[in-house]
């Protein structure tokens, strides 16, 4: 006969193994090029399906440190495995190739727009805001309204 399951013995050992140092459980994944190591859990006793991912930084009092895309995309759960040096490396110099290309446009633009000869005002338009009718019968409307003091009556 098989033996059966204790309800205080799962509880024992739920406990006990809660008291037990975490630092042991946890295993090096990876570092990015800014330092950081990432860091995954091994899943003891829970009823967690997924093990906890963290991150340690280089400067701990950063609290607004970038992250790059890849490890941030792991650290919650987008993709199950941790992305490689080569796949990091690629899309950094894809990033620095788009900001160069991004400054050149900016340059070719700016002195393709040189605004020194648009004029100042626009002959065609009126000087009435959104180019509206005005209409004189109700031109003045409101201008000579005072309202009531009730506290002279």
């Amino acid at each position: 006969m098989a033996k059966e399951r204790g309800v205080l013995k799962i509880i024992w050992n739920s406990f006990v193994s809660s008291l037990k140092p975490r630092f042991a459980r946890r295993k090096l994944i990876g570092e990015d090029y800014f330092g950081t190591k990432y860091y995954e859990e091994d899943i003891r006793y829970s009823a967690r399906k997924r093990p906890p991912r963290y991150f340690i930084p280089v400067n701990k009092e950063d609290f607004e440190q970038e992250l790059p895309a890849e490890w941030e995309a792991w650290l919650r759960y987008r993709r199950k495995e941790p992305p490689t040096r080569e796949e990091i490396e690629a899309n950094y110099q894809l990033a620095i190739t788009k900001k160069k290309n991004a400054a050149k446009l900016l340059n070719e633009n700016r002195s393709k727009n040189d605004t020194t000869n648009l004029p100042t005002s626009s002959t065609t338009q009126t000087t009435t805001p959104g180019n509206f009718p005005v209409y004189e019968d109700i031109k003045g409307f409101g201008s000579d309204y005072k309202p009531k003091d009730s506290y002279k009556e």
